[in-house]
């Protein structure tokens, strides 16, 4: 084979190991009342951040954001606050009970993953490959 057919199959898996992972989330999800982009952005906030940060993590633009936080912090899970340094943004921070529905989708997350397969040692491989590869673009 040679190094662009290798190179298409290897976006092609990675594409379809993605895929996987979306079918992962929205199962993980699917008897709660989140969607799988609410659950992402609770995951993500393992810590306050400001729209902006969470946009970046979650690879969206921020009016996504704007909207999944509207929802929310309709449900109770998650709060507006000033930004400590920079008095335009908002920070967004978990309530209690957004806590403990994190902990919950990452539990259901951490079960049964597309990864599951693969011995910790290859994860951490893999982890390292992707960053790597991230890195370069």
């Amino acid at each position: 084979m040679d190094r662009s057919a290798e190179t298409r199959e290897l976006c092609s898996l990675i594409s379809e190991l993605s895929h996987n992972i979306e079918e992962h989330v929205r199962h993980c999800v699917s008897d709660s009342d989140l969607t799988s982009s609410q659950a992402i952005a609770l995951r993500e906030l393992a810590e306050p951040l400001s729209m902006r940060e969470l946009a970046d993590r979650m690879h969206c633009a921020t009016s996504n954001v704007t909207f999944l936080i509207d929802r929310l912090e309709k449900q109770g899970l998650v709060t507006r606050r000033p930004h400590p340094t920079d008095r335009r943004a908002k920070e967004i921070a978990l309530t209690e009970e957004g806590e403990r529905q994190r902990a919950q989708i990452i539990e259901r997350f951490s079960v049964n993953t597309p990864l599951s397969g693969l011995s910790e040692d290859e994860q951490k491989t893999l982890h390292k490959l992707l960053q790597q590869a991230l890195a370069n673009r």
